[in-house]
């Protein structure tokens, strides 16, 4: 492989490749400096890098709109038939749809790690999205992680 050329791999394998070793610290600091402390710090470490990803990938797009936003959706996060969509909104001031399968969830219960899941992959969307375009808000009450039926995302304008 030249250097002009990068293995691409998708998000759905970025995020089991991470999975082992970020479990495998967070389970030794816990040992180590205690859960609260330790789910407080990998959040924000987390939250961070999902800001960053927000802002880089309205970049890359060149755009921030709700259109763009499913772009990516689509694109990078249910690439694949990652995840199945139904029940889709696209307007100018809301992207509103349904996840009733994903295969993130069912990676992380794979993994034996379904309760590092919304720490390490749903809770990254909030922050993701102020990254994206801080004048948009996720609004979300189920996720198929926390054994809900589906992952109700509602992004809408503020």
């Amino acid at each position: 492989m030249g250097k002009e050329e990068t293995l691409e791999i998708s998000h759905l394998m970025r995020r089991e490749i991470q999975t082992p070793i970020v479990s495998a610290l967070i389970e030794g600091f816990t040992k180590e400096f205690g859960a609260n402390k330790t789910k407080a710090l990998a959040k924000k470490i987390i939250c961070k890098d999902a800001f960053l990803s927000g802002k880089t990938l309205a970049q890359k797009y060149s755009g921030n709109s709700l259109h763009d936003l499913w772009k990516i959706v689509k694109e990078i996060w249910a690439k694949d038939s990652t995840m199945e969509i139904e029940n889709l909104t696209l307007s100018e001031k809301c992207l509103k749809f349904d996840v009733t399968r994903c295969d993130y969830a069912e990676m992380y219960e794979r993994l034996g790690c379904k309760k590092l899941g919304n720490l390490l992959s749903c809770g990254r969307d909030f922050a993701f999205i102020e990254g994206f375009n801080p004048k948009f808000k996720l609004v979300r009450t189920k996720t198929l992680i926390e054994g809900s039926d589906i992952c109700d995302f509602c992004y809408i304008s503020k």
